[in-house]
């Protein structure tokens, strides 16, 4: 078009300012959408409807041929002829009709349940089971053959097999499969019919065209909303650049938020219409979301500094009932630590050895000997050898504190340090070989977290001091831990505690200090 508004040498009539404003670009859009979604919603609700049929009658298909090979193989071919002579006066007759009566009453779907055999002037009943509605033809009652079945009465004859089929005769819309009795010489004497209802997927089809259409038009409810807003906004650019900015808003760390926050200014739109006021507003907002998520993240910082107290709160409140274990809840949760920091330095479980497990095994190591709370005093304050009995309700202690922490799971769930705190509560005491309690897992099905509390456990038990026994020295204590490599504990993780000896002799050496154990 050159700038006489002509092209290829014809004047274009200018637009009639009443007709061009007829329509606005608003109704032109809602009805090009309105058009392109009934289209899309008719394609697809006939796309979904004949794909549910098909579906539906596919696996009815196979219901009824299956029920259909399962009648056949409770049925004696040598009987049938007797069967179909002396009617129910026949020797198993009422037997093999109670065994077909279990297989149709096996599925609400199967409507009638037959024993045909095939000749010339007809279907010769066998069996034909009495349903609630219609009462079943008695042995030797010709029933003519239907119109569907004609052209299938040839192979019917010579006893070949045939495909379901689906028809609406005198006993209404049905599925039909046959399925041939043969003989020990492959002769067939008979067939198995299997007729299921057809009338549930009309039900069906009419739910599920009910259920297309509400979804259609929720669909197009929202979109026509949505596209309503959006025509609201004449001016793209802006609004794709606040998108923009939102899209790329940084919420990372407080650098983060700060860099997003600065560039959102730096926009500086000004239009001097709705949308320089949705700019303020926007500017507002991501002010106010950074405020907010720095108070968030300080009140979170907070809510954990609390959540660790009272974990220790609560492990103390147990800890404090068994009088001789001293500090053992924060130097087993030291020792699991420096295992840890150990295992991922060498690469060893890589996959679980992640920061968030890590810092949720440190978390959650202070309850590991929680179900303690439920054991008698008299129990675990025993300053002699435990009897078989004592021992047996000392290692309920697993098996309570993994109860104890599940029930804490159901009403906080989303809580993966919890996980770990029942993982390391209930199989601390399991050991490599199988042989270990509540559950006697071995190898990997132990929980990782549990196999290193496992070593943790153990050591501390045998350096520190209890009612019933000194703490063993150090050497001592390294050799027992080293003999239950492969039996008792893991390999790896007992390598990685040796391997960071000198930490946990610090550890060890810091408790001894700083209290009397």
């Amino acid at each position: 078009m050159n700038s006489n508004g002509t092209k290829n040498n014809k004047i274009i009539p200018a637009c009639d300012e009443k007709v061009c404003r007829g329509f606005s670009l608003r109704t032109k859009i809602i009805v090009l959408l309105s058009l392109a979604l009934l289209i899309f919603g008719a394609s697809s609700a006939a796309i979904s409807y004949k794909v549910f049929m098909d579906t539906s009658i596919e696996q009815h298909k196979e219901l009824a041929a299956g029920v259909a090979r399962l009648a056949a193989s409770v049925i004696d071919p040598n009987q049938i002829n007797e069967f179909l002579e002396k009617g129910e006066i026949a020797p198993g007759y009422f037997k093999a009709k109670i065994k077909l009566a279990n297989i149709r009453n096996s599925t609400p779907d199967i409507k009638y349940l037959y024993i045909y055999k095939i000749k010339n002037d007809g279907c010769h009943v066998i069996f034909d089971l009495d349903t609630k509605d219609l009462p079943g033809e008695k042995p030797g009652t010709v029933i003519p053959f239907d119109d569907a079945f004609k052209e299938h009465v040839p192979t019917l004859l010579s006893g070949g097999n045939i495909e379901p089929i689906i028809s609406d005769e005198r006993y209404g819309w049905l599925l039909t499969a046959y399925e041939p009795i043969y003989d020990d010489e492959e002769v067939c004497q008979g067939y198995a019919g299997v007729d299921v209802s057809m009338d549930w997927l009309r039900e069906q089809a009419n739910r599920y065209l009910f259920k297309l259409c509400v979804t259609f038009l929720s669909i197009y409810t929202v979109l026509l909303i949505v596209a309503l807003s959006v025509l609201n906004n004449n001016l793209i650019i802006p609004i794709n650049t606040m998108a923009k900015a939102t899209n790329n808003f940084a919420y990372n760390n407080k650098d983060s938020m700060e860099k997003s926050l600065e560039w959102i200014h730096k926009m500086n739109i000004h239009t001097g219409d709705e949308i320089e006021n949705l700019y303020n507003s926007f500017v507002k907002m991501a002010e106010d979301s950074v405020d907010y998520i720095k108070d968030i993240r300080k009140k979170s910082k907070e809510i954990s500094t609390i959540h660790n107290a009272l974990i220790f709160t609560l492990a103390d409140m147990v800890e404090s009932r068994d009088k001789c274990t001293g500090q053992h809840i924060r130097k087993t949760a030291a020792y699991a630590k420096i295992i840890m920091e150990e295992l991922k330095r060498e690469g060893t479980y890589k996959a679980q050895l992640t920061d968030s497990f890590i810092e949720n095994v440190i978390n959650s190591a202070p309850l590991h000997d929680i179900g303690k709370i439920k054991v008698p005093d008299a129990v675990l304050n025993k300053p002699g050898r435990l009897t078989d009995e004592e021992f047996s309700l000392m290692k309920k202690h697993t098996s309570t504190g993994g109860d104890i922490i599940t029930h804490i799971i159901d009403t906080l769930p989303d809580s993966d340090y919890l996980n770990e705190s029942r993982n390391l509560a209930t199989y601390h005491h399991e050991k490599w070989n199988g042989t270990g309690y509540p559950n006697g897992l071995s190898g990997e099905a132990i929980p990782l977290s549990a196999r290193i509390m496992a070593v943790a456990d153990v050591f501390d038990a045998l350096v520190s001091n209890r009612s019933y026994k000194k703490g063993f020295p150090y050497d001592k204590a390294f050799d027992i831990i080293r003999e239950g490599r492969g039996t008792h504990f893991d390999p790896l993780i007992v390598d990685a505690f040796f391997a960071a000896q000198e930490s946990v002799l610090k550890i060890a050496d810091s408790f001894n200090k700083t209290y009397d154990v």
